[in-house]
């Protein structure tokens, strides 16, 4: 199965230009400072673009602004959850006026699953960089 090309460009284009509350998250989820794991951002699990991505827990985390439609979203869930992936929202008023409590929430859902691969917290990259973290 081939990589779906306008996915991922699209996915570049909004690592390129995050939304407010984004960029505000990903200050404290990158370079694994949330209980050493690690996060990808906008990440690419065909159909699908997903705000963060924990590959090791297989964690989706959400910011959702008022453009999005609950149904959907309950729709996209249930077939990432088929897949093996959990998924948990935040509103952007969370992230920007409760970010302790985001974090807490993230951390103890984290901590609660378990490992995606069995000896290894986190997964091997499947391109991974010639200098080392891709």
């Amino acid at each position: 199965m081939g990589k779906n090309w306008r996915l991922v460009e699209r996915a570049r284009e909004l690592r390129r230009e995050p939304t407010e509350p984004e960029k505000h998250l990903w200050r404290h989820l990158s370079n694994r400072q949330l209980g050493g794991f690690k996060f990808r951002r906008q990440a690419t699990i065909d159909p699908f673009i997903i705000d963060f991505f924990c590959p090791s827990k297989g964690l989706i985390v959400e910011v959702d602004g008022d453009t999005h439609v609950g149904e959907d979203d309950a729709r996209r869930d249930t077939l990432l959850a088929a897949r093996g992936f959990t998924t948990i929202r935040f509103t952007n008023a969370d992230v920007m006026t409760n970010m302790d409590g985001v974090l807490i929430s993230i951390l103890q859902t984290l901590v609660s699953l378990s490992n995606r691969w069995e000896g290894s917290p986190d997964p091997p990259h499947p391109n991974p960089s010639p200098e080392g973290e891709g």
